[in-house]
């Protein structure tokens, strides 16, 4: 398997799986809620907060996917460095809410290591020259 295409499985699991997650958190949010790994979570009133990370997650699966499909890798290499933050945010807040150091590092310190990663690979990756048919001139 090229590099390319470990790049794109990444990225296409990446998406899948966030917006996975964020479908999780808008129909069975106290359940999904549960593992995050927070000693507590919004309850009655304030329930409507997973289903906010429930929509920003599917929406981060959706340009993951746009960008993905589209062939803008080079900004998608972008938009996963920056979408590395999220993960690694959630490992200190876990960690600062006196949430398990094994969740905060296992699942979102991983987390944002495999996209910090799939960010990596996608912004080495250098350009394919365009393929010119027969017809087109060569450019001097």
């Amino acid at each position: 398997m090229s590099l390319k295409h470990l790049a794109t499985a990444l990225a296409a699991a990446s998406a899948v799986f966030i917006v996975y997650v964020g479908l999780s958190y808008l129909f069975a949010p106290q359940a999904t809620a549960a593992d995050f790994g927070l000693p507590t979570w919004p309850q009655h009133d304030g329930a409507g907060f997973l289903a906010v990370k429930g929509v920003r997650d599917i929406a981060t699966g959706l340009v993951i996917l746009a960008l993905l499909l589209t062939g803008q890798r080079r900004a998608l290499g972008w938009a996963m460095a920056a979408i590395t933050f999220v993960p690694a945010g959630d490992m200190v807040i876990v960690l600062a809410e006196g949430g398990p150091t094994s969740h905060a590092y296992g699942v979102h310190g991983a987390t944002a290591l495999a996209v910090a990663l799939t960010a990596v690979l996608l912004l080495r990756e250098r350009p394919t020259p365009a393929v010119r048919t027969a017809a087109e001139p060569a450019q001097a």
